[in-house]
């Protein structure tokens, strides 16, 4: 099946889910840290998406490289979260989605890497 669009990729489409939801979840963090943590879990977590269809866009050469960008920024975003679990910003159950979603899409795109690095 050939993939007309990079909206079309899984990882394109959880990575998404993933920025909605942690907008959603974001809105209850505590004010002061609207220029701290908030805004670098928002930035780190835009990222992957914007990456995935900016590489995909770009077409083949540089797509990989766009790949490992998003791939960085979800370790970043997982870090965030942990840290933001750890200071008493997110619960448990919110943290659980968060980061469940977020390996799912480290995955996605190991997989994507691997497979475009061996074409």
């Amino acid at each position: 099946m050939k993939i007309s669009s990079y909206k079309e990729l899984k990882a394109y489409q959880k990575s998404y889910e993933l920025a909605k939801l942690l907008y959603e979840i974001t809105k209850d963090f505590p004010r002061e840290e609207m220029y701290g943590i908030t805004s670098q879990l928002r930035r780190a977590c835009i990222s992957i998406p914007s990456n995935i269809a900016e590489g995909y866009m770009r077409g083949s050469k540089e797509y990989i490289q766009f790949l490992k960008v998003a791939l960085g920024s979800a370790a970043e975003l997982e870090t965030q979260i942990c840290l933001s679990k750890d200071l008493g910003f997110l619960k448990d159950v919110d943290f659980n989605k968060l980061n469940d979603l977020n390996v799912e899409v480290m995955k996605l795109l190991t997989f994507y890497i691997t497979r475009l690095k061996n074409k």
